[in-house]
This record gives structure tokens, sequence and C-alpha cells, in this order.
């Protein structure tokens, strides 16, 4: 299968990896230089493409392929910059694909659960309606829909894979937890590797066209009992905890920030696990075992 990754960072590469592993073609796009030396670090066999979904005319570098996946990256800015981004440029990548003699079978968009919006703790899944309360989500509710519908119009099959909160090498945030305040409210990760894994199974067994699939692990956790979980490993004391009431009274926190945390969900995998897909990392408890090792190492 010959398969382009377009914005090939965090997940990207370790997708890239995975895909060559099993002997796929693969080319992995970056916007720079440096990204590319990124791309040609992972397999001598991968094939770093330089292109920017924002740049129409500089798509005509992409390669021919039996199915792309969008995964690029706003870099953290503001809404504008992600509409360019997930809207703008996958409508760019999804045009210039289809005005080929051959058009890829299939398109990949990584989204975010939170297009859910808020739950009240309660279970969410493909089913649930999405409801993004922020300009961010509703940019992702928009990407989504092109992935599906614009996808689906030129012949394209698209899968949306909505992404948990990542985590893993270079992302464990793990002092963040033990040093504490920790704020109240549900966590809902997925390992790096997971998060790179289901996306190529979704590929290899040609599972979940035209549909959104929920990408995160076992097991949702409130954010209190995963910081004490983790100072316990870590072998630290616990750290202070607050209320979300108590967190945004303090007065520092813009309009978005006091959303975000007032937001609660519990996201369920179910349909992930009955498409067969298995995780190598459950729950945070496995996912977190490296990253615990290092702390105590380093006598922190």
């Amino acid at each position: 299968m010959r398969v382009v990754v377009v914005g090939c960072g965090y997940v990207g590469l370790e997708l890239a990896r995975q895909l060559d592993d099993r002997d796929h073609d693969v080319s992995g796009v970056r916007r720079s230089a440096d990204g590319l030396d990124a791309v040609a670090a992972v397999s001598p066999d991968v094939d770093p493409v330089r292109a920017d979904a924002t740049d129409p005319e500089s798509l005509s570098a992409l390669p021919d392929a039996d199915a792309v996946v969008f995964a690029a990256s706003s870099g953290g800015r503001g809404a504008d910059a992600a509409r360019a981004v997930y809207v703008d440029g996958l409508r760019n990548v999804v045009d210039e694909y289809a005005a080929r003699p051959s058009p890829p079978d299939r398109l990949v968009y990584t989204s975010s659960t939170g297009v859910y919006g808020d739950h009240g703790g309660a279970w969410v899944d493909e089913e649930t309606p999405i409801d993004p309360t922020t300009e961010k989500t509703r940019v992702l509710a928009a990407a989504e829909r092109v992935a599906l519908e614009a996808g689906s119009d030129a012949g394209i099959d698209g899968t949306v894979a909505r992404f948990a909160g990542l985590y893993g090498p270079d992302r464990y945030r793990l002092e963040r937890y033990v040093r504490g305040p920790v704020t109240a409210g549900y966590l809902n990760m997925v390992h790096r590797d997971d998060a790179a894994g289901a996306v190529r199974f979704l590929l290899e067994t040609d599972r979940a066209r035209g549909e959104p699939v929920v990408v995160v692990d076992d097991e949702p956790v409130e954010k209190h009992a995963f910081a004490d979980w983790l100072a316990d490993e870590c072998g630290v004391d616990r750290p202070e905890k607050r209320s979300k009431e108590a967190r945004i009274a303090e007065g520092d926190l813009s309009a978005a920030a006091r959303r975000r945390i007032r937001t609660s969900k519990r996201c369920s995998n179910d349909r992930l696990r009955g498409l067969g897909y298995e995780l190598a990392y459950p729950t945070f408890r496995e996912g977190y075992r490296a990253a615990i090792e290092a702390f105590r190492a380093s006598g922190r």
C-alpha cells in the first residue's frame, strides 16, 4: 500500500515507522527542512516530501497514493491559523488528489474528541452528536465534514480518527501532575503509539470507511485519582487538589480556558475495540511506566 502522511509530525512519524516496518511504501510530508530531516530519520525507506497544505501550488509534489493521512498541525496557534490548516489545507489536499488520473482510495483525517464538548462526565461514543464549544473545536468539526463529504464527492472514502489527549515520548507532562496543583475533571488519553497504530490498523484492515472512530484507551480517569497514582508510583507526596470552581474563581483564565475546565466527558473505545484493534497501552498504567521509571532514576 502506498501511503502519504501529510503533516508527518508527532503521530505521523510513528505511523510512518509502523507502516514502513510492515513493508508499505510511505511518504512523509513536511513544510520545513528540519521536518524533512525528522522524516528521513525514521527509515531510509520513508520518502521525505516538502509541501505545505496551505499552499496549493506546492502540492503537486505529493506522490500518488492508495491512502492519504492528514495529520497536520496548526502549531498551537489560534482558530484562524487552525482553519487555514485543518479546513482549507485539507480541502487543498483533497482537491489536488481528486484532479489526478488515479486518486487515492482512502483519506484519514486525525481530529480530536474535543468536538464532543461538555457532557457532564457522561460517556460519549461515535453515536453521540458532536457539540464543539470553542472556536478551535468548531474548526475541527468543519474539517471532519471536509474529510467525509468533500473526499466522498471526489470518490475518496474518508475516515475521521478522533484522538483523545495524546501522550508518550516527550509529552508525558508527568511533573505537571505530580507537582500540582491539579484541577478536577476527567482525562481521556491515548498513547502516541496507539494513535498511530489505530490509523495503521484502519488502513490495513480496510475498516471504518465513511465514518468516525474514537481513538482512546480503555480507561478514562479522574484527574485527581490519576495525579495521586502518579505521585505514589514516583515516590513523592500527593499534589494539591482544586475543584473546577476554585480554579475558575482565581480569575486569571481566558474564556476558552474556563470552558475547557468545565468540559467533562468519558470517551468510549468500544467501536475501535469492536473493529479488532488491540492497544499496546490499554491504560495510563502501562503507558506511563517508562516516564515513571525515568523520573525515579533521575532522583527528582
